[in-house]
């Protein structure tokens, strides 16, 4: 078992249950699912830029991605339906938390600059989104092997069933977010 899931499963729940004022366990809200995503801007011009976005993120989930393709035609982009565009993948169970874990622990402190995350990418259901500049902050991306600098989003989907408890959930998991 991963250190925050233990973690998780000894401390965090008997306190969420405290400070959320909920009388039952399984009211207690969880970590559902962690999705990875890359979009690639520069895919209509050069193909191998999704391989090697792709080959990115599964060095940093640990498990094997999707090549996303374009839902329609956009002419001004140079876009046709059907063309790879980006990357994902969905992590669950124990590669989530470990993923969590590596993120909050070695992740965002090798971020430059950094003072907090913000509290805007809630979405009014308990889910938080985050964006990261360079795919470099993670130590699995060695820098001399990439193409070109990219971002990846991540977004944390919770069982919280509005923001103040999602974000008592990812608090609690080390997520350091700004003072107000």
């Amino acid at each position: 078992m991963s250190r925050l899931k233990a973690k998780f499963n000894e401390e965090i729940i008997d306190d969420l249950k405290k400070t959320l004022e909920l009388s039952n366990v399984m009211e207690v809200p969880k970590l559902k699912k962690v999705v990875l995503n890359m979009g690639v801007g520069e895919a209509t011009e050069n193909r191998s830029a999704v391989e090697n976005a792709r080959k990115e993120l599964e060095q940093i989930s640990g498990q094997h991605a999707l090549i996303t393709k374009a839902k329609k035609s956009i002419s001004n982009f140079h876009l046709r339906k059907g063309y790879p565009i980006g990357t994902k993948t969905t992590l669950r169970g124990e590669k989530m938390y470990e993923f969590v874990d590596r993120l909050v622990s070695v992740v965002i402190p090798r971020i430059r600059d950094f003072d907090g995350l913000s509290r805007n990418g809630f979405d009014g259901h308990g889910n938080y989104t985050l964006g990261i500049k360079e795919q470099t902050v993670f130590p699995e991306i060695e820098y001399d092997k990439i193409d070109k600098v990219r971002g990846l989003n991540i977004t944390f989907v919770t069982s919280a069933e509005n923001d103040e408890k999602g974000f008592a959930l990812l608090s609690a998991l080390g997520m350091p977010f700004k003072k107000k």
